[in-house]
């Protein structure tokens, strides 16, 4: 078995990030304790989510691009642009 590729790991240290960024603003939003500090709160995390979903879908088109057409690279980005048009809120 092969060791870890580079990508991978990075994908996915920017999950345990957007995971450790979602758990603090849950403690932080339990601390403060006030609705308009949970929205400004939620409103960076609403940053934070999309972005990490854009570099990881980046980072793994990257490593495939050798092995994938244009359209098909162009078609993963359509599908992530749909996914984010479709739970803007």
């Amino acid at each position: 078995m092969e060791g870890l590729q580079t990508a991978v790991v990075v994908m996915v240290l920017l999950r345990v990030f957007s995971g450790l960024a979602e758990l603090t603003v849950a403690g932080l939003i339990l601390k403060f304790n006030n609705v308009e500090k949970a929205l400004v709160l939620n409103a960076i995390l609403a940053v934070t989510g999309p972005a990490v979903l854009i570099l990881s879908v980046t980072i793994g088109v990257y490593v495939l691009a050798d092995s994938l057409s244009f359209w098909k690279i162009a078609l993963i980005f359509t599908g992530v642009l749909l996914i984010l048009i479709g739970v803007k809120s």
